[in-house]
């Protein structure tokens, strides 16, 4: 895994492939909006995966004061990441009051005590993992069911995908109420919508 920075941008790669780059933010921005959509007061929102921090910023920017937004990372170089190296990018997100950062896998905090009205998950490139096999278990039949049970009635779970899954959007209907497949481009600018967003709604 290796962060690369060229003319102020900056660029993630695993194995010699691009996972992230600050030059193409826009999914996971409209990720944060289809997530925060209709959140109550004091919302607390779960995010997995915390990336260049764009996702976070966004849900910052649409929660109140009194949220609550838990971040969880499994790599403590990207969370060093973006102290060290990102502020420039996002500003100190994760000195943010509301913003709980826990560095270890987000599987483990579906398990807990806690309910969310929104989680967010953007822990690898697609329900076919890149990043860590063990992501996978997030988008089988258990994991769905862990993520749904980790949720307030009504809740809301977005995943983020670098391509559409027919399957796993057909497995992720088994278990919810409402299931959309949302189309996303990777920068405003962009002539083709490339990544898809799963939004799954609780009963």
């Amino acid at each position: 895994m290796v962060l690369h920075e060229h003319d102020g941008q900056h660029f993630l790669t695993i194995g010699g492939v691009q996972l992230m780059s600050t030059t193409a933010a826009a999914s996971e921005q409209t990720m944060a909006e289809l997530a925060c959509a209709s959140l109550p007061p004091k919302p607390r929102v779960l995010i997995g995966g915390l990336g260049f921090g764009f996702t976070l910023r966004r849900v910052l920017e649409l929660t109140p004061p009194d949220a609550t937004v838990e971040v969880a990372e499994l790599l403590p170089e990207v969370v060093a990441w973006n102290r060290e190296f990102l502020q420039h990018v996002n500003g100190r997100l994760l000195d943010d009051p509301r913003v709980r950062i826990h560095q270890g896998d987000v599987h483990e905090l579906l398990g807990g005590k806690s309910r969310y009205h929104a989680i967010l998950l953007d822990v690898d490139n697609s329900p076919d993992p890149l990043v860590q096999s063990g992501n996978a278990r997030l988008y089988h039949r258990g994991g769905i069911t862990r993520i749904r049970e980790a949720l307030h009635p009504k809740g809301r779970v977005v995943f983020w995908s670098a391509n559409r899954d027919e399957q796993f959007a057909r497995s992720l209907d088994r278990v919810f109420k409402r299931v959309e497949c949302v189309s996303a481009k990777a920068y405003p600018q962009a002539k083709r919508f490339t990544h898809t967003l799963f939004v799954a709604d609780r009963d």
